[in-house]
């Protein structure tokens, strides 16, 4: 794509973000009054937060995304789910799972209009990495969560991939998997780095974008190993997937 059109098509695909996010966040709020009362794990609003996703990588021309391994995921399980990070489109790419978990996500996020708003309404988890309390409340919020029968969505490069590149895992995700016996569900995402770099405005036409979902690691698998070991071979499951065709 040269300069201007890409310009243009990224353009279009912040002001579509927005506007589609403006009109739908309404509507989130009324399903939340609506389905509170007896969703108390609002999973009737996660899953219209996830067709509020997918509304709008499908009006979204540049990028064509492709999900494997739904097969993968028991909806009667609760799992500390794991994916690297790649770039602000993981999080609308893993939406596309269409099963429920709580995301873990910086607390700027939280602030932003109508996406921020929704993700409050859902419950997500915030954190700010600066902050050591808040990692040891974000650590409670999770632990609480999954008590509650939510899967837990978390990034454990703690930060987006500056190259694509999966950097080295910190441990939190998996003290928490250890900590209260829940299997681990790797997701492996290739592509989203191309469509859109870290901290950058222009929007990449990329015809590539997967998300894979691996089979689950079962508690027993790691009950013996150290948080460190486990988050070294859970990124190496997700390295190896990453670079298959």
């Amino acid at each position: 794509m040269n300069t201007i059109i890409r310009y243009i098509a990224s353009l279009y695909f912040w002001l579509e973000l927005n506007l589609i996010s403006a009109i739908l966040f309404p509507i989130s709020f009324l399903v939340y009054l609506l389905t509170f009362p007896f969703d108390k794990q609002l999973r009737i609003l996660h899953k219209y937060t996830c067709l509020w996703s997918f509304i709008i990588l499908k009006i979204n021309p540049m990028w064509r995304i492709r999900v494997t391994g739904r097969n993968q995921i028991n909806p009667a399980e609760t799992y500390v789910m794991v994916s690297n990070h790649q770039s602000g489109a993981d999080i609308i790419v893993l939406f596309l799972l269409w099963t429920h978990f709580k995301w873990v996500a910086k607390r700027s996020l939280f602030n932003y209009p109508f996406i921020g708003w929704n993700m409050r309404l859902n419950r997500y988890i915030s954190l700010d990495r600066a902050s050591t309390g808040s990692m040891k409340k974000m650590m409670v919020d999770a632990a609480r969560t999954l008590k509650e029968g939510n899967s837990v969505m978390i990034f454990p490069e703690g930060t987006r991939s500056k190259d694509g590149n999966i950097q080295p895992f910190k441990t939190g995700a998996f003290h928490l998997a250890l900590e209260n016996k829940r299997p681990i569900l790797p997701v492996a995402i290739r592509g989203t780095s191309q469509a859109i770099r870290k901290g950058g405005f222009l929007i990449n036409r990329n015809f590539n974008i997967r998300a894979a979902v691996l089979a689950p690691i079962a508690y027993d698998d790691f009950r013996e190993s150290e948080p460190r070991e486990i988050a070294e071979m859970v990124r190496q499951r997700i390295k190896e997937a990453m670079e298959k065709d």
